[in-house]
């Protein structure tokens, strides 16, 4: 099985089927508290940034669904700062990547952006909402699958290893803080590209 179709398989099609509970993109405001226990009771900061990760549909309605988000986004970015763009990466999926000072406000432009494809009709096609945090060790990241309904945690590391300790801290602490999900074999890495930080670059 190749890394598109492992993506394809946790976070698509067999997370759905086995998905213990529905998607909901209320639980992204989880986040609103978890960034505070992330900080005060783990030393983490946010690096400012997150991204929503979804499958493109070659269609001309969901090209008008993805400038639909972006008008909204944009809307948006006047009150709030956000900045945001709309990118594809190297195993062929579609990310909006949101960069914002204030992690109430990424959480929210977030919100709105999953929200948007829903009701545009294309809430299947979303497949995960990532939040960004590093302290002195490395990057830290929290992944929203919205097959599944559930966050888990994500460290990667050089040569692409995960540090397992860490998210396995992470679980402990932000378990019931966050709807965690519960079958690690669903903590599915997502691997920034060769030249990139993170999952979305």
């Amino acid at each position: 099985m190749g890394l598109l179709d492992g993506l394809r398989s946790i976070l698509g099609t067999r997370a759905e089927s086995d998905a213990s509970r529905e998607a909901d993109p209320e639980d992204l405001f989880g986040m609103s508290t978890a960034y505070l226990t992330m900080a005060a009771d783990l030393g983490y900061d946010s690096v400012d940034a997150g991204a929503l990760c979804f499958a493109g549909v070659d269609s001309s309605q969901f090209r008008d669904a993805v400038d639909t988000v972006e008008a909204i986004l944009e809307a948006g970015s006047e009150d709030t700062g956000t900045d945001f763009r709309v990118t594809e990466d190297d195993h062929g999926y579609h990310w909006v990547v949101l960069e914002a000072a204030d992690p109430e406000d990424l959480i929210t432009s977030l919100h709105f952006a999953a929200d948007t494809f829903i009701e545009e009709g294309y809430g299947s096609r979303l497949l995960a909402a990532v939040f960004g945090y590093e302290d002195r060790d490395g990057p830290a990241y929290w992944i929203y699958s919205f097959r599944r309904g559930a966050f888990y945690p994500f460290a990667p590391r050089s040569g692409r290893e995960r540090d397992s300790s860490t998210e396995f801290k992470l679980e402990a602490v932000l378990d019931g803080e966050l709807t965690v999900e519960p079958d690690r074999e669903y903590w599915y890495p997502l691997w920034p590209s060769s030249s990139g930080r993170h999952p979305w670059e």
